[in-house]
């Protein structure tokens, strides 16, 4: 007997197709709940009850939302070791310090910031033109869907993670597809998401759970009338089949798809504290097995004995280092066939590129180099991503050299320049910084990319491939919310039918307005 479905404020029996069970990673051996794979019924359900609440919620105080984030929150915090224990058990990710001493709270901390931003307003963008009586603001778009990735059980996951607290934060239901490599993870969270949404008065289809579906379903449930928007974290062939149907559909779909995030040394640097570096780029591509988006799959350095020291220290720590477990089987037999990939297209082993090594699903700590000859005749498929515990690096003859590989680079969510502390670097890291500058998200010096704080001034995203628009980021509130918005504007609007935020009052008196071209938490004069 299959687990049940959250739809429509109840968990009920699946329809059902099939059914599919996840495993342990470090075991290689199923689970033993087994999940179902959803039929179109089960989706048609959770879209009427998404519906319906977003109708019922607009009735509701403006907190609800807010009031709905904080007491989950508090309800992921207190069963934080319940949670750790789960997520380890489907995904290998260690307990501690990964799951319980970073990821649980940095997902706690994007539920309550995103409850702060919902109750604070300014996210809305309220602007004001009392010459012309145009008032604006951002509001809720109506149900969303979320798929979760693999990597994060909980900061990513489709029901407690990033997109599904802008999301709700902004008023709009969600329709969580949950990962299939951790199912018992996603139900838990959504069991306390929905007592939680119980306590806090959040009408039934607030919050929903689905586990799998055919991939002609899940193009369908981007597409259908009643989404209103999707978030989307995974692969790019999956990620763009999705925006296909999204598209055609017209409805907007926010993606985060691929990146192996470049990391250029310049010869200054390498000389000053080249060991150091070395250190910080192992510790970067090796933590969490390498399966991170923000991993630095790509190095680019300037020919040299300095370049080779740094390589050699590099595939010595590589070798010493332990060989972690890797998310799935599917993982590991990814990350084979993206080395072999690599491979092909003319890089060349350094250390690695064999299956195994470690317990359960396993590939060997794997570095690779070609010349940045090679990398730009062949530029797109030795940007093959390799998700794991690997990383390419790419030796240039000149400044020339390198630079024109740069420009081959495809869109990535960070990118990062090592240079020296005393100036020696300067000449050339004006050169190429525009070159990564104009191909990244995040832009880094001297710093690995791996780490995403959640903070008002994050940009996790980037031109394509690395997500599927340039202008927005998946963490960072406010700005994620409006990802998940609608920009309304009000003509002439009487005032009393105007909402709250957009009124000449301000409803909080903390919203920050745009009022005639001012920013303001003042309420509007009376005289105007």
């Amino acid at each position: 007997m299959t687990v049940p479905v959250l739809i429509g404020g109840k968990w009920r029996a699946a329809c059902w197709s099939g059914s599919f069970r996840a495993e342990n990673p470090a075991t290689a051996q199923p689970l033993p709940d087994e999940y179902p794979i959803s039929t179109w019924d089960d989706c048609e359900a959770a879209l009427d009850a998404a519906t319906a609440a977003f109708q019922e919620l607009r009735a509701l105080p403006t907190d609800c939302a807010a009031d709905f984030l904080q007491t989950y929150a508090a309800a992921i915090e207190a069963r934080a070791d319940d949670l750790a224990c789960i997520a380890h058990a489907e995904t290998a990710l260690p307990i501690s310090p990964r799951l319980k001493e970073a990821e649980l709270p940095r997902t706690i901390d994007q539920l309550r910031q995103a409850s702060a931003a919902a109750r604070e307003g300014s996210w809305a963008l309220p602007t004001i033109d009392t010459k012309f009586n145009l008032r604006s603001c951002y509001a809720a778009i109506g149900p969303v869907c979320v798929f979760g990735p693999n990597n994060f059980p909980f900061a990513y996951e489709g029901i407690a993670g990033g997109d599904f607290a802008a999301a709700i934060a902004v008023g709009n239901p969600v329709i969580a597809k949950a990962h299939t490599s951790h199912p018992r993870t996603s139900r838990m969270l959504a069991e306390l998401a929905q007592q939680s949404a119980e306590q806090t008065g959040l009408p039934p289809g607030m919050v929903q759970l689905i586990y799998r579906t055919s991939h002609e379903d899940g193009l369908r449930l981007v597409a259908d009338r009643r989404t209103a928007a999707t978030g989307y974290t995974g692969s790019r062939n999956t990620g763009l089949a999705l925006k296909a149907a999204a598209d055609r559909a017209g409805k907007p779909i926010y993606l985060e798809l691929s990146s192996i995030n470049p990391v250029v040394i310049l010869p200054g640097a390498l000389r000053e504290r080249g060991d150091k570096i070395a250190d910080e780029f192992v510790a970067s591509c090796l933590s969490a097995v390498g399966q991170y988006c923000t991993n630095p799959g790509l190095v680019l350095l300037l020919a040299g004995p300095e370049t080779e020291k740094f390589i050699a220290a590099v595939a010595a720590r590589f070798k010493l280092e332990p060989v972690g477990t890797l998310l799935s089987g599917r993982v590991a037999k990814s990350l084979g066939e993206s080395v072999t990939a690599l491979r092909q297209a003319g890089a060349q082993t350094v250390v690695g590129a064999t299956a195994g090594g470690g317990r359960g699903h396993s590939y060997a700590n794997t570095l690779l180099r070609v010349s940045a000859a090679q990398f730009i005749k062949n530029a797109a498929a030795l940007q093959t991503e390799a998700f794991g515990n690997e990383s390419l690096h790419v030796v240039a003859e000149d400044a020339e050299q390198l630079a024109a590989a740069l420009e081959l680079l495809e869109g990535n969510l960070t990118g990062s320049i090592y240079s020296s502390n005393v100036g020696e670097d300067d000449s050339l890291y004006g050169r190429v910084a525009p070159l990564m500058r104009a191909r990244v998200g995040r832009f880094l010096n001297d710093k690995m990319p791996t780490g995403v704080v959640v903070s008002p001034a994050m940009n996790h995203g980037g031109p394509y491939p690395a997500t599927g628009h340039p202008g927005f980021t998946a963490v960072g509130i406010p700005a994620a919310m409006r990802r998940f918005a609608i920009l309304q504007c009000y003509d002439h609007v009487r005032p009393n039918r105007l909402p709250p935020l957009l009124q000449d009052k301000n409803p909080t008196g903390r919203t920050w307005r745009l009022v005639d071209g001012t920013w303001t938490t003042a309420d509007i004069s009376s005289t105007k």
